[in-house]
């Protein structure tokens, strides 16, 4: 698992820059490297935190 991702927890925000169309996503859950996300215009995503670095989002 990338070291970002090694962070990150339920309910904090997140954008996958390799698809910024999906928008913002909220973590579900960080088991294991797997990392499910509820994404604004993609739903529910399962990724390997191996292969994806996701972005920590602020709302400003």
């Amino acid at each position: 698992m990338t070291e970002m991702n090694a962070f990150l927890e339920p309910g904090m925000l997140v954008t996958n820059p390799a698809r910024p169309d999906w928008g913002v996503g909220q973590v579900q859950s960080n088991v294991a490297g797997r990392i499910t996300v509820n994404f604004r215009e993609e739903g529910k995503v399962v990724i390997d935190g191996n292969r994806v670095a996701l972005l920590p989002h602020h709302d400003d």
